[in-house]
């Protein structure tokens, strides 16, 4: 989705120097704990301007440098504070995706050198996405990419994004520096006094991806269907068919479940996936082998809960993503087909 930095150049003092808030490090304690929790920490870098910026060219990637519209007072101000954030024992943060990483950096640190000085016009932002409509536009691409997010995020996702929350982003927090003023000298001037293109990506075609979601699913629906036609005809029920779904789809209510209640991603709660994916489906996939009396309620409550959410789709407060829809349908059909059959077999 890109990635920004501060470029401190100043040829007299020989001085080119990138800082980086986008560093993390493995070897930190508890990395891989702490990452699944949240807690994740990244750190300010500082590199030789010249390889950081042939680093994204190389890969293709375009580089755009705006100059800051800065005294000299200003200048050394905020020289000063790199400095010092810049020292190991200043350099950790803790990362948030959404509301604290490398591109609000940049406007945090403005802020924190500036104070009121410097001030953004938000009124350039002509749209009311979402936060996750705004992660949307960078996915179209990566479908599914989107999907993974899709699910593991949840409701905090779709609060209407304010100006400032669209800074998350490189290329937003680019626009709004573009539109921002800093007061020199009793005088408010544009914050960026001039724009300079270093490189503009070229065009490439996309690499080959798997099929879309949507037509996967669809597809594994249909056969699933097929199955479930014959299971009626010859009046028995497909116990793997259904063992792999409800295990599938239940691990994935786990995953969501902790995300929610056991980690600090704030942007993972109140998750409407839970509706389809439901963390009981894992258990109950292993009690399909012997039918249990209660499996009568379990499998109705489980298909009156899935027809309501394809009916109420669009209306949930929660987008979620339509390539989901076969699967929510495969669950109906499977837990109303075991439904109907213990049912007409206890006639």
């Amino acid at each position: 989705l890109g990635h920004t930095a501060i470029r401190v150049y100043d040829p007299d003092q020989q001085i080119d120097e990138a800082y980086n808030y986008g560093v993390f490090y493995f070897d930190q304690p508890n990395f891989y704990l702490n990452f699944a929790r949240g807690y994740l920490y990244y750190k300010l870098g500082v590199y030789d301007y010249q390889r950081f910026r042939d680093y994204y060219i190389y890969h293709n990637r375009y580089v755009h440098e705006q100059v800051l519209q800065l005294t000299p007072a200003q200048r050394q101000k905020l020289y000063t504070f790199l400095q010092w954030n810049a020292n190991p024992k200043n350099a950790d943060y803790r990362y948030d995706y959404f509301y604290n990483n490398c591109a609000t950096k940049i406007r945090d640190v403005l802020s924190h050198v500036f104070g009121d000085s410097v001030s953004y016009d938000g009124s350039y932002v002509q749209t009311d996405y979402t936060i996750r409509e705004l992660t949307d536009l960078y996915l179209t691409a990566q479908p599914w990419g989107d999907l993974g997010i899709d699910i593991c995020l949840g409701l905090p996702m779709d609060k209407t994004a304010a100006p400032a929350e669209y800074m998350f982003l490189p290329d937003y927090i680019e626009s709004s520096l573009d539109h921002a003023t800093i007061r020199n000298d009793s005088a408010m001037l544009p914050l960026v006094k001039e724009k300079i293109i270093v490189y503009e990506a070229r065009f490439e075609e996309l690499p080959k991806s798997l099929p879309h979601p949507t037509l996967v699913f669809s597809v594994v629906a249909v056969i699933m269907l097929a199955v479930s036609i014959w299971d009626v005809k010859r009046k028995k029920l497909c116990l793997w068919l259904d063992f792999t779904l409800l295990l599938v789809t239940g691990l994935v209510g786990v995953l969501l479940l902790l995300l929610w209640v056991a980690t600090d991603h704030r942007a993972a709660a109140q998750n409407f996936n839970l509706l389809w994916a439901l963390p009981t489906h894992a258990v109950v996939a292993f009690t399909l082998l012997k039918q249990r009396h209660w499996h009568t309620y379990y499998f109705l409550s489980t298909a009156v809960i899935g027809i309501l959410l394809l009916a109420g789709w669009s209306l949930l407060p929660q987008q979620l993503n339509t390539s989901l829809i076969p699967v929510a349908g495969m669950l109906v059909v499977r837990t109303a087909l075991r439904y109907w059959l213990m049912r007409n077999s206890k006639e």
